[in-house]
């Protein structure tokens, strides 16, 4: 795990990464006529709105670790919320709810 700079703790973060296509402008350009530049990107959620950040290269694998340390971090705290429910339910001798389908 590599820190953050200035900092101890590894990065962590949430969002998506996805390939950023757009076209340059310049008239004589490649893109002006084909597919467009393409460069990594991560999308993510800040005050109700979606943002994008673009990424270099060199920064994908770092922006990738992060991403699936969020995941982990995640599904543990929702595998103890599910055991925290579980317990709760026991203590007060009730059966989980059934689910309508």
């Amino acid at each position: 795990m590599t820190p953050r700079e200035g900092s101890t703790e590894p990065l962590l973060l949430k969002g998506s990464l996805f390939t950023f296509r757009r076209r340059c402008g310049k008239p004589t350009c490649w893109c002006a006529s084909g597919e467009g530049h393409e460069s990594p990107a991560l999308s993510y959620a800040e005050s109700g709105k979606t943002k994008t950040l673009t990424l270099t290269g060199a920064r994908l694998s770092e922006v990738r670790a992060g991403l699936a340390r969020y995941a982990r971090a995640k599904a543990d705290l929702d595998a103890q919320a599910g055991a925290g429910i579980a317990s709760l339910r026991a203590q007060l001798g009730r059966a989980p709810a059934k689910t309508k389908r």
